[in-house]
């Protein structure tokens, strides 16, 4: 129901954009947005975006990663400046009005120092 692609592997400083994609059955969509898991730790927020809130990053990402929409089924994660704890699988969730989450598959993203 949610399709992420765009993950991959890159050196320090470099970039990578994500992608996900809503299928027809997830619509009225509320929010949606970007986790990250690094291995050993939980599940964290990287970005969220809405048209009745806006946009959300966490502190770790501001001003390095940007969070854009498309028709409100599709969002994208343009990631600059990488780090290597920015390494992890990224998840895109989506939250219906009503409440209803849904989650995407994870996309791995390695950073090299």
């Amino acid at each position: 129901q949610l399709q992420a692609s765009g993950g991959g592997s890159v050196q320090a400083g470099g970039s990578l954009k994500l992608a996900c994609v809503a299928s027809a059955s997830v619509r009225s969509i509320d929010v949606m947005g970007w986790y990250r898991q690094a291995p050993g730790k939980q599940r964290e927020l990287v970005a969220t975006i809405s048209r009745r809130i806006g946009t959300n990053y966490a502190d770790s990402v501001k001003g390095r990663f940007t969070i854009s929409s498309d028709n409100d089924d599709a969002i994208y994660l343009q990631m600059n400046s990488l780090k290597s704890e920015d390494t992890g699988v990224y998840y895109c969730n989506a939250v219906k009005f009503g409440g209803t989450s849904y989650w995407g598959q994870g996309t791995q993203v390695t950073v090299s120092s």
